[in-house]
């Protein structure tokens, strides 16, 4: 019995001295010289390959600002970039398992996940709605009924949309994709009759699509949410510089310039032109930085 218990002893010490171990995002980043930018594929206008498949975006032009400062703190004028392509099944993964010290794409920030990744100031708000074609007689979420609506997978919309159905009595079928691209493909090729995420997102769809005049954004918001860039748990100074780095942004007027150039003017890959100027809540938050959750 006693040979047990100094056994059990041994082992809980063990795993103590592993749990309590500090998490030093910039010490690795300035013993090897390298840092991991977790990016999305096709998350226009936020994160996603261009015509020449460099990663572009306004969440990506915010990274790399944060990136500078990093360079700052550290006085390394030069760092190798890894850019690590992410996609909503597993970016908090490898976020977690070091694969990627930094993510900012299009990665909505609640209390869920919070309790597994870290998250920096909010860099945008959304609402959830839907996109559709222009004659499809669908203007709300109650006009869903006896439809195919597809949603991406592992993505706040795919929660809020299957307890909405839930809630309505299952009146309306749901089609799960693997990521956005996919999602708009089977609009495009009329397999589904509506695709529901963020806003913002459904815009950059848009502005993919070989006519984008057929396709709406229509209903009032299921959701409102915040993004935020993803970080490990526990790192408190590698969230200090991020937060700061961003916060200057903002507040200095960069951010908005940022904005500008993703959502008034014309992107990749068509040259198409958003049109969405900045609201007033996040004119607010750009005001007032905040890494507050909303659920």
């Amino acid at each position: 019995m006693l040979r047990l218990l100094l056994v059990s002893v041994s082992l809980f010490c063990c795993v103590s001295t592993v749990v309590a171990q500090p998490i030093d995002t910039l010490k690795r980043i300035a013993d090897t010289g390298t840092i991991n930018l977790g990016h999305r594929e096709s998350s226009v206008p936020f994160s996603y390959y261009d015509n020449r498949r460099q990663v572009v975006g306004y969440s990506h032009e915010l990274m790399l600002r944060v990136l500078d400062a990093i360079k700052t703190e550290l006085k390394l004028p030069a760092l190798t970039i890894k850019l690590v392509p992410v996609t909503p099944q597993n970016r908090m993964a490898l976020v977690q398992n070091g694969a990627v010290d930094i993510e900012c794409g299009s990665t909505t920030h609640n209390r869920e996940r919070a309790r597994q990744v870290a998250f920096s100031v909010s860099i945008f708000k959304i609402g959830t709605r839907l996109m559709t074609a222009r004659d499809s007689g669908i203007y709300d979420f109650p006009d869903l009924a006896r439809k195919r609506v597809v949603v991406t997978a592992a993505t706040t919309s795919e929660r809020l949309l299957r307890l909405f159905n839930e809630g309505i009595g299952r009146k309306f079928s749901i089609v799960v994709a693997k990521d956005h691209d996919e999602s708009f493909a089977l609009l495009e090729a009329g397999r589904v009759d509506a695709f529901m995420m963020d806003d913002a997102l459904l815009y950059g769809e848009r502005a993919k699509a070989h006519d984008p005049d057929r396709w709406v954004v229509v209903g009032s918001p299921m959701s409102s949410e915040v993004y935020g860039c993803m970080m490990r748990s526990g790192d408190r100074e590698f969230k200090r510089i991020v937060d700061a780095a961003l916060t200057q942004q903002m507040q200095s007027g960069e951010a908005m310039r940022i904005y500008a150039k993703w959502f008034e003017q014309p992107i990749p890959p068509r040259g198409l032109n958003l049109n969405w100027p900045a609201s007033p809540d996040l004119v607010e938050l750009y005001r007032k930085p905040n890494d507050l959750p909303i659920d």
